[in-house]
């Protein structure tokens, strides 16, 4: 049945918004105030934003426009092939964006040393070597392979390169095709010169002909495709010997690499002719092959490519380097464990160190007192000490209960391979609901004291990765608060027995309490008209209620001010719906990825952090928790990192009425958010060690109000 879902004035395409953010991290490329290296870095970041954005958005919309050809998005009223057409025409001008920018970065690069050269560019010498390079090293190690009546067409991997050849034979034609080995590095570097350069996929198009030196080589091009990878584990019937949710996920992995082709990408532009190849074996459009003249179609050797620099001239190209502080609220050389039960601490990553949280459940680890530990996992690093602490502490008797949630996308054989190591050192393990993800960040350490029990909890905005603590803004809540321990000790316990209609006293926990919660704080301040107030800090907004709600709150005159790092679905300063609504958009050095939520002002003000963006896919099919916060100590550091946000003159943009985004005007005294924060980290770590007993609050805002 058609839905009629007409589009409002005020919302827009969650993909096309998405395209808009990335547009955005793209802007970071060209910025000539960005460090030469840091510039190739957001190139690559954005192909691989770029590349998911294909294999999951893309790819569910190729899937419903297949199946459900009537339903509509109801935000835009576009059914999936509309928007489909839409983010095709989208993104062909953003691959034109990327060519000029990274021939800008490098052609820089070039200048300052560090040269890329294609095989026309290499002196006789060094022609000489790549030749003897091909022969001795690459052709051990190619699969050529050629398409006819006794060649069937093979499966190509995603993201893989391929060298196509179209070949002539006598009066035929068919085609060749060279996988780009993965054992070969991508950069080959010049033994005349360490810092010139050639790409191994330029290589291998030089010497085609050789390889096929049985044919006549007509035309030929780089390649990859990109498949569909939005699996979802109930899509699948599994049998009564697949019950293991481990096998499952394991199964479907598999399942992903052998996904129907939405994207195809050449490196320079082919005939028509050439092309039908492309269309008739993947059952793809025009529309669907992105032709990238100047940029490599894989840029992940950008953030190793300094590494051939000498220090001194790397340093110059680069960011200064920042290394995470000591927190704040934490003295020196005080255990976290203890000073978390007599009073509430803030961590804000990357700008203060993970390491006294790690400390904490090594601690707890060895603590005789420490009766259990219990933790929500949704992303790990590779190597990760968090697992060695929590196997440790199981090993030392404790109760050790971790939910690691098995469908966290493209980490999925991460977390599979991690549960079984806590498996195996006595941890229970539970993997969550067939139907909804568990992305809440929850610790809760529950200690044996004279009185009876206590608890510790930990609640976070982002994993407990130890890798992207240094790359990703989060904020991190350390309390011993009694109802907020008994909350969190009711959620695990819910947890453990299925149950997700659990009651709480102050946790908001979705998919039950928390969208109807935040509706309601909302509804606080549409009473208070002109005086109500709200800010919200987070990466994504779609949920169309609370849009909705948004919007009615603008119109009874609440101030809201919104700082979304990614999409956005509703449109702010819409005359008559949300005049009253600014968003802002901060990219730049760290990924912004904290969610906080405030209601009201002064003695009134109510404040939150929480694991859940306001996303449909977050309020309703995805178990998350937001905290409230007490203490005034720390809600005066989260107003701080609040005031900073909203001051950035640097790397802010500002959502428009028509879905653009504009930079604020240049200030006499520009302010960015990041680079002032960790400059305050710096200077907090400094005056903590000459002074432990100042007063960090004071001095922050001196801070604040001398940068401000």
């Amino acid at each position: 049945m058609t839905q009629a879902i007409q589009k409002q004035s005020y919302t827009q395409n969650r993909e096309l918004s998405w395209l808009q953010f990335n547009a955005r991290v793209l802007a970071e490329a060209e910025d000539n105030d960005v460090p030469l290296l840091e510039r190739c870095k957001f190139l690559d970041i954005f192909t691989s934003n770029l590349d998911e954005f294909f294999m999951i958005r893309v790819g569910s919309l190729c899937d419903m426009a297949a199946v459900d050809k009537t339903r509509v998005d109801n935000k835009s009223g576009m059914t999936a092939k509309e928007q489909l057409r839409c983010i095709y025409a989208a993104v062909e001008p953003l691959y034109e964006r990327r060519d000029h920018a990274f021939a800008d970065v490098d052609k820089r690069l070039f200048a300052k040393g560090l040269c890329r050269l294609s095989i026309g560019e290499l002196a006789p010498a060094e022609h000489k070597y790549i030749k003897q390079y091909f022969k001795n090293v690459v052709t051990p190690v190619l699969s050529p392979q050629i398409v006819d009546a006794h060649h069937p067409f093979p499966h190509l991997e995603g993201k893989v390169l391929h060298i196509a050849a179209l070949l002539g034979h006598k009066k035929s034609e068919r085609l060749g095709l060279l996988p780009v080995p993965k054992s070969l590095p991508t950069l080959v570097f010049l033994p005349s010169d360490r810092s010139r350069y050639v790409l191994i996929e330029d290589i291998l198009l030089e010497y085609t002909g050789s390889v096929f030196e049985m044919y006549d080589v007509l035309e030929k091009t780089v390649f990859c495709v990109t498949r569909n990878a939005d699996i979802n584990p109930d899509d699948e019937t599994f049998g009564a010997e697949e019950d293991d949710f481990r096998k499952k996920m394991e199964k479907l992995l598999r399942q992903r690499r052998r996904m129907a082709v939405v994207r195809v990408e050449l490196n320079r532009p082919i005939s028509d002719h050439f092309k039908e190849y492309f269309r008739s074996r993947f059952d793809v459009s025009d529309a669907q092959i992105f032709l990238s003249r100047k940029a490599p179609l894989k840029m992940g050797y950008a953030f190793s490519l300094g590494s051939h620099l000498p220090d001194r001239q790397r340093a110059a190209l680069s960011e200064s380097p920042f290394t995470p502080q000591q927190p704040a609220m934490l003295p020196i050389g005080q255990s976290l464990l203890k000073a978390a039960l007599k009073r509430d601490i803030l961590l804000s990553y990357p700008y203060e160190s993970m390491e006294p949280f790690l400390q904490m459940i090594r601690e707890a680890a060895n603590d005789p007192a420490v009766l259990s530990i219990r933790i929500t996992i949704y992303r790990l690093a590779r190597k990760a000490k968090l697992v060695e602490y929590l196997c440790a502490a199981a090993e030392n008797g404790k109760d050790v209960t971790v939910l690691i949630e098995l469908r966290a996308r493209f980490d999925e054989q991460n977390n599979i391979d991690w549960s079984e190591r806590l498996e195996e050192a006595g941890c229970k393990i539970i993997y969550g609901f067939e139907d909804y993800k568990v992305h809440a960040k929850l610790c809760l350490i529950t200690r044996q004291e004279r009185g009876g029990v206590r608890h510790i909890t930990q609640v976070g905005t982002g994993n407990y990765n130890e890798k992207t603590a240094t790359q990703y803004t989060d904020v991190s809540l350390i309390t011993s608060d009694g109802s907020i321990g008994a909350d969190a000790g009711a959620f695990f316990n819910n947890m453990a027995l299925g149950n997700l209609n659990g009651r709480y006293d102050r946790l908001l926990v979705a998919p039950t309490s928390l969208k109807t919660s935040i509706l309601a704080l909302m509804d606080e301040q549409i009473a208070r008209g002109g005086d109500g107030y709200i800010l919200l800090k987070f990466n994504s907004l779609t949920d169309i209620d609370v849009i909705k709600k948004l919007r009615d709150a603008s119109c009874a005159g609440v101030k809201i001010e919104m700082i979304v790092r990614g999409i956005c679905c509703l449109l702010p300063g819409v005359k008559g719906h949300t005049e009253n609504i600014t968003v802002t958009s901060i990219v730049g050095r760290f990924l912004e990825h904290s969610r906080i939520y405030v209601f009201g002002r002064g003695a009134e003000e109510k404040m939150y952090i929480s694991s859940a963006d306001l996303m449909t896919r977050n309020t309703e099919r995805r178990v998350e928790v937001a905290c409230p916060v007490d203490s005034p100590e720390v809600r005066a550091r989260l107003r701080d990192i609040l005031y900073a946000m909203q001051h950035d003159t640097v790397k802010a943009r500002v959502l428009q009425p028509d879905g653009t985004y504009r930079k604020k005007p240049p200030a006499p005294n520009p302010v960015c958010a990041q680079t002032l924060l960790m400059q305050q980290a710096i200077d907090q770590a400094r005056a903590q060690a000459a002074q432990p007993a100042r007063d960090w609050k004071k001095f922050l805002g001196r801070l604040l109000r001398k940068d401000g």
